[in-house]
């Protein structure tokens, strides 16, 4: 599956499909994406390949870029075993313009997959 649509209930709870919840190991770190987007990396691709990448040097403004974007507003959710549910943070929802419906598209990389969710148009 590389993609799905879905509506968050009354308490911001996206309820991720069963067919890519292991994928995530039960830990999911949340982060403001690029171009509007919420960021979902299962937490040990974030430990290994997003925290590696974002290491460069002190004073460079690309680094300093990519570190402020994918830092401001950081949440880690855990999915609760019965329904694959986790609870986005209502910053990122304000930040990505998600109201209620949203769509999640898989992205790819070279270091693994992660997630990016937008507001359904």
């Amino acid at each position: 599956m590389d993609y799905f649509e879905r509506k968050l209930d009354d308490k911001n709870r996206l309820t991720i499909p069963a067919e890519v919840r292991d994928e995530f190991n039960g830990e999911v770190v949340m982060t403001q994406g690029f171009d509007n987007t919420i960021f979902l990396y299962p937490q040990d691709r974030w430990n290994t390949a997003v925290e590696s990448a974002l290491k460069g040097d002190i004073i460079s403004q690309e680094n300093f870029t990519l570190n402020r974007q994918l830092r401001r507003g950081k949440t880690s959710s855990t999915l609760d075993a019965k329904q694959g549910r986790i609870t986005i943070e209502q910053h990122l929802l304000d930040y990505a313009g998600i109201s209620k419906s949203l769509v999640a598209t898989r992205i790819s990389s070279n270091a693994g997959f992660y997630w990016a969710l937008e507001a359904k148009v």
